[in-house]
């Protein structure tokens, strides 16, 4: 039986207001970020989507950004999504970040931060676990940027260089779960309530 899991990006925040390296580090939502989860939960409500779990990574912003998009729902927080680990990065500004593809896979290890594998290992072994179980039809999943980026190239089925970086906070990615595989079915900008894949 096809399931559906809808994996999420959180509302905007302080820092990425001010463009500051946020990983493990937290910061509160913005008045916009409170507003674009309101929108995610217009969207969701427009188009008839109901959640039989919920997910959110154990920070802050996450938390925040589901509890109001489910009125403050019961749901389960996880380490495993949690946004990737920048070590000593933590809180820069972001233009002092390396830029390319290639400086994410293993560029902050050497600060104590996570490589682009290890986010990729935690992420993907969550969401296939949550997925797996009999009773998660309809799913949704809170996250972050980097950690949702991570999980989508494992699973990415067309050229690697379209697969987009950044996404807009409050971000929905629509996918399905059957036979034991992901597929990605679109992704919505609900401040626009747009399709951007």
């Amino acid at each position: 039986m096809k399931k559906q899991l809808f994996l999420m990006r959180h509302g905007e925040t302080l820092f990425n207001q001010l463009k500051k390296v946020q990983g493990a580090c937290d910061s509160p939502l913005t008045e916009k970020g409170i507003e674009q989860a309101h929108q995610a939960r217009e969207f969701f409500q427009e188009n008839g989507i109901q959640f039989d779990h919920l997910y959110s990574s154990t920070q802050e912003r996450a938390c925040d950004t589901l509890e109001i998009i489910t009125n403050n729902k019961s749901y389960q927080r996880l380490k495993e999504l949690k946004e990737m680990g920048f070590g000593s990065f933590e809180g820069e500004q972001q233009f002092l970040q390396p830029q390319g593809k290639e400086y994410f896979e293993n560029f902050y290890l050497q600060f104590g931060g996570e490589s682009m594998a290890m986010v990729q290992k935690r992420m993907t072994t969550a969401l296939y676990q949550i997925m797996a179980q009999e009773d998660h039809q309809n799913v949704l999943a809170m996250s972050h940027n980097g950690a949702c980026i991570s999980f989508l190239q494992t699973i990415w089925q067309g050229d690697e260089a379209d697969l987009i970086r950044s996404f807009p906070n409050c971000a929905i990615f629509i996918l399905t779960y059957e036979n034991h595989t992901f597929c990605l079915e679109d992704i919505i900008d609900p401040s626009i309530k747009k399709s951007i894949l």
